[in-house]
């Protein structure tokens, strides 16, 4: 995809990073390149926690900016706060870049209920990014919407892939948050809700035991953060499952013949396969983007992760590796490993 793929020269040079590569707090982290130049944005602590200024004047979710994919620094926030009302918890936003204009696309909510995907617009990657006024999904037939990804296709057409609640349990699904996608018109606007993509299966994804949810008790499961790639003519669909905070949450995926599915997750049934937790080094490793590095050949996966002492999740890269089997990654790291920057 264009707007990750950086361009690259003759010459390359190997230097090394280590995890975290950001100090700050920095969860749900999309990188992307632009002319020669990563950015990343992600959920910071304010919007996590649903403590962002209810100014509309008050600009909301981080951004980071790199010129070799290894040292980041601050570059400000990019949404200018839409109406109050819509809540104060911002999740997971993500951008992607068409016709001369970026879109960022995000969640708004109150902490677990009424989150609603949105959709703002700037011709400057680093914003400030308007809102367009209205949900991209009715709140009223899908009150918790969440994790928007923007994929495009080799056609040139872009599909919008999210995370939203689901009460059944037949044909051995569980209860919970789970997998969607659905064409996007014009970038602003869905074309309907959607096909599932996946649901939850495996104990490992479990969320959390008698959960009281929609005036029901559930044992909740959660699968979100999707995030597409295309590989070998395949769609796979990178996902993180379980609970955020705990050992259990990773990184997982689905694969399909066709972006619309329908896709599997069939082999995953002892735990995620891509990205999991390290105990005592390395808690939760999550919600994922994919990048291109300077060399213009090496994939990585982008990630958050929590310290052992759970004081922040923040971003984290290490190589996305294609197997028979399916997508691995060689992370997640925390001691220091080589990187082709150039």
């Amino acid at each position: 995809m264009s707007q990750t793929e950086p361009t690259s020269d003759s010459v390359t040079t190997a230097r090394t990073y280590t995890n975290p590569v950001y100090p700050g707090y920095f969860a749900d982290p999309f990188v992307w390149q632009h002319e020669g130049i990563y950015y990343a944005i992600g959920t910071g602590p304010a919007e996590a926690a649903g403590e962002v200024d209810k100014s509309t004047q008050q600009l909301v979710f981080p951004l980071l900016r790199s010129t070799d994919f290894i040292n980041w620094h601050s570059a400000g926030k990019a949404l200018r706060r839409p109406d109050p009302a819509l809540g104060d918890n911002f999740w997971a936003p993500e951008i992607a870049y068409s016709a001369g204009k970026f879109y960022l696309y995000y969640s708004v909510g109150h902490e677990d209920k009424r989150h609603q995907l949105r959709v703002a617009i700037s011709e400057n990657p680093l914003g400030p990014y308007e809102d367009l006024g209205e949900p991209l999904l009715d709140p009223d037939s899908c009150p918790f919407t969440i994790d928007p990804h923007a994929f495009q296709d080799d056609d040139g057409q872009w599909y919008l892939f999210y995370a939203r609640d689901f009460l059944d349990t037949e044909a051995g699904v569980r209860a919970g948050t789970a997998l969607m996608v659905a064409p996007l018109q014009e970038m602003t606007r869905l074309v309907g809700e959607g096909n599932v993509v996946l649901r939850a299966r495996s104990d490992w994804q479990r969320f959390l035991a008698d959960r009281p949810m929609y005036g029901g008790i559930y044992d909740w499961h959660t699968l979100e953060g999707p995030c597409v790639r295309k590989h070998g003519g395949r769609y796979y669909c990178l996902y993180s499952g379980g609970r955020w905070e705990t050992e259990s949450y990773g990184v997982d995926y689905g694969v399909a013949e066709s972006v619309m599915g329908p896709y599997s997750d069939v082999g995953n049934e002892t735990g995620p396969r891509v990205l999991r937790s390290v105990p005592g080094q390395v808690l939760g490793p999550g919600h994922n983007s994919v990048a291109v590095g300077p060399d213009g050949q090496t994939e990585y996966i982008v990630y958050h992760a929590w310290d052992t002492d759970m004081e922040a999740r923040r971003m984290c890269l290490d190589p996305l590796v294609w197997t028979p089997d399916g997508p691995r990654s060689g992370g997640p790291t925390w001691t220091p490993q080589s990187a082709i920057t150039r």
